[in-house]
């Protein structure tokens, strides 16, 4: 018969007297919730729209030529091209910017959404999103262009009807400074106008 007293050892996870469990248990369960909650966020997240998208146009660009006065008609909405040697700074304009500065800005990698005079207040309201989303976008209106939305970029440009149409998204991830710009680490801001938002 063996003289050795059993000697009973604490386990390293058990409270010791006097200490409560509960601030590990909170922890742990606070742990559990945040990894939950992360994988939540990654499961249900959608990614942003890329790639080109359907009925986008590609534009020749034969010239890039800073020049002075007027080269586009009023209502033309130019994807690139010849243009006056200050930008136009981007934001959103309740009115019609000049197409010559704003070739300038898609030079410099910024996106112009223009829209037409029949396009209903609450769809312009909601293009304004764009300009809060991105520091290269402009929103301009064009009252006779030939579709109620027209969207461009350096070289490439797309017509809809409707604000909500997935590819005006699409669009706008994928050309806002995009490498097609010539310049496209160029401000978009510094040149000018005064726009809204």
């Amino acid at each position: 018969m063996s003289n050795k007293r059993k000697v009973r050892q604490t386990p390293t996870h058990a409270a010791l007297p006097g200490e409560s469990v509960w601030p590990k248990r909170a922890a742990q369960i606070l742990g559990v919730g945040l990894v939950v909650s992360l994988v939540a966020i990654v499961m249900f997240s959608q990614p942003e729209a890329r790639g080109v998208p359907d009925g986008t146009q590609a534009v020749a660009i034969t010239s890039a030529d800073h020049v002075s006065g007027t080269v586009y008609a009023d209502n033309e909405v130019p994807a690139g091209g010849a243009m006056d040697s200050i930008w136009q700074n981007c934001g959103f304009y309740g009115d019609q910017v000049r197409a010559e500065n704003v070739v300038h800005s898609l030079e410099h990698g910024a996106v112009w959404v223009t829209y037409g005079a029949g396009l209903a207040s609450d769809d312009v309201d909601s293009l304004r999103r764009f300009v809060s989303r991105s520091e290269k976008v402009v929103v301009s209106a064009v009252p006779l262009q030939g579709a109620p939305i027209i969207v461009s970029a350096w070289g490439r440009q797309l017509q809809i009807d409707d604000p909500t149409d997935a590819r005006l998204d699409q669009f706008v991830n994928e050309f806002t400074g995009a490498s097609s710009a010539p310049e496209r680490g160029g401000r978009c801001n510094g040149g000018v106008g005064q726009p809204q938002f």
